[in-house]
């Protein structure tokens, strides 16, 4: 399966970071063909929170959003540990501008509200965040999977397969896109 290939992905991660949901979108997407690229404060191992890590491919410092398709925000920890870090916030927000394709799940979605770009979105997010995804200017939704624009949101690990799907139901369309152009 290498419906995928040539597309870049850019994951954005820090510690403490809900395993299953950079480790089983990574690999999902690698397997159908895509490059995913995992975006580091530093670069060098990042722990999961459940015993899992991810190696940083690069920083925020080296990347533009125009070497990627898709950008991932998984959640756990890492969203919080990241929206304190300006470079990673303005690589988000300059994303989501793009219009190119942003998924995130869980507590992916505090980025995003650092970055400011919900406003007038329906996403949705881990339950514990809602109150902060409304004051955001966002509707929320309690669904395994929302769609809003270039957004693509989920909930908690049990929503993975959906969103895993969703991304790369987006990202075979830039795919198509490429081979059309070619």
């Amino acid at each position: 399966m290498n419906e995928l290939q040539g597309t870049n992905v850019a994951m954005v991660l820090a510690g403490n970071f809900e395993d299953v949901e950079a480790i089983d979108p990574k690999k999902y997407l690698e397997e159908r063909g895509a490059k995913v690229t995992v975006i580091g404060l530093e670069m060098g191992k990042i722990e999961g929170k459940k015993g899992g890590s991810l190696d940083a491919d690069t920083t925020f410092e080296k990347v533009k959003v125009g070497d990627f398709d898709a950008l991932i925000i998984p959640g756990g920890g890492a969203p919080e540990n990241l929206r304190i870090h300006d470079n990673a916030v303005q690589f988000t927000r300059d994303f989501a501008e793009s219009g190119k394709p942003v998924a995130a799940i869980c507590h992916g979605a505090q980025l995003l509200i650092s970055a400011d770009v919900i406003r007038n979105k329906t996403i949705t997010c881990v339950s514990k965040i809602r109150d902060d995804v409304k004051n955001a200017g966002a509707n929320y939704v309690d669904e395994a999977l929302v769609t809003d624009g270039n957004f693509i949101t989920s909930r908690v690990p049990g929503d993975i397969d959906v969103f895993n799907k969703a991304i790369a139901d987006s990202l075979a369309k830039v795919a198509v896109g490429d081979a059309v152009g070619d």
